[in-house]
């Protein structure tokens, strides 16, 4: 597929100008795309629990929250910003039995519409925008006069006017100003799991332990390991984000330059490769999705396990006194019971 991008001057904001917007979820995105398409002119239902902390925040950015089929109800617009794990069950109760033909569905991940655990009937339109940045960057860009870029799909167009529809989506949460770029649900879903679980959250954390525990066992102190493995991972990283692995290895010493060209490709061996050729399979035929399916179903007991195991870790008790050390970081520890503090 040729890349396309999409700008200002190729997504109007028409197909939703006078029209009614749901959002079910006020969470991370949820709240991000309810402000900003407000912003936009656009009239905006959200949908949100009332036992939920997500809900008073509603109320106090002056929304006034309902119940999913009350938000649904004439809605031209239905985005769905609620977990995987939910969105189907969800769907089903709530969203499915209210629906009608012409509307349209919105996702900001394609999980439960590329594994089919949701099949929207055939005559409501389902397109995706997926902004490439967590709900509070969304939000900020845009009240900067700015904007995240935006993934945008379309999986049935129920209508004609489905892209339309979700360009107008996309303009209105400022991801058109940046640029929207077309792929399908099914590239958006497999690359997004793959990089999550090869590189961003399960390969990056795998080797930063990995890094930690050798120096350690070889009797080096906590302490140190952890500032070489841990915290100067951010250093690196921003270094990448802003001009990519040139500007990064121009910026670092060559004697690290040397040791980052000669070295690491036998960290990462064709061994590795291959293990993520595996995973990407898994991923492409759907044994992951039911994986953890099965997994949310049954009690998330192996998730919980793991999660405790690494939460009680050596390197996370090693860098919660570290960071209490550093008073200019805006430190966030979670506790035992998931809270953020």
């Amino acid at each position: 597929m040729a890349m396309k991008i999409f700008y200002e001057k190729d997504a109007s904001i028409n197909p939703l100008k006078g029209k009614k917007v749901a959002v079910i979820g006020y969470g991370s995105q949820g709240h991000a795309h309810s402000l900003n398409l407000r912003d936009s002119g656009i009239k905006v239902a959200v949908a949100e629990l009332k036992v939920s902390a997500n809900y008073k925040i509603a109320l106090k950015h002056g929304f006034k929250p309902t119940d999913i089929a009350t938000a649904v109800k004439g809605a031209a617009l239905i985005i769905v910003t609620l977990p995987d794990e939910v969105q189907a069950t969800v769907y089903k109760k709530f969203i499915a039995p209210n629906l009608v033909a012409g509307q349209t569905m919105g996702f900001c991940h394609g999980f439960n519409i590329h594994f089919k655990y949701i099949v929207p009937p055939k005559g409501v339109n389902v397109v995706m925008i997926a902004p490439k940045g967590p709900g509070h960057l969304v939000r900020s860009e845009f009240e900067k006069g700015g904007g995240v870029p935006c993934l945008v799909a379309v999986k049935q167009d129920a209508t004609g006017n489905a892209l339309k529809t979700a360009l107008a989506w996309g303009r209105g949460i400022g991801g058109a100003r940046a640029g929207i770029i077309k792929t399908t649900f099914k590239e958006e879903t497999e690359t997004d799991l793959f990089g999550e679980q090869c590189v961003l959250c399960g390969g990056l954390t795998s080797l930063i332990k990995a890094g930690f525990e050798t120096l350690v066992k070889a009797g080096y102190q906590p302490e140190i390991a952890y500032f070489e493995c841990m915290h100067e991972v951010k250093l690196i990283v921003d270094l990448m984000y802003q001009g990519g692995l040139s500007y990064m290895r121009y910026s670092i010493s060559n004697t690290a330059e040397y040791g980052d060209l000669t070295r690491g490709p036998r960290i990462i061996t064709n061994k590795t490769r291959k293990e993520m050729q595996k995973i990407l399979g898994e991923i492409t035929s759907g044994k992951f999705a039911k994986e953890w399916v099965s997994e949310y179903k049954g009690g998330l007991k192996k998730f919980n396990k793991l999660y405790k195991k690494d939460y009680n870790g050596k390197i996370e008790n090693v860098g919660r006194k570290l960071r209490r050390m550093m008073k200019w970081i805006d430190v966030k520890e979670v506790g035992k019971s998931g809270a953020v503090s």
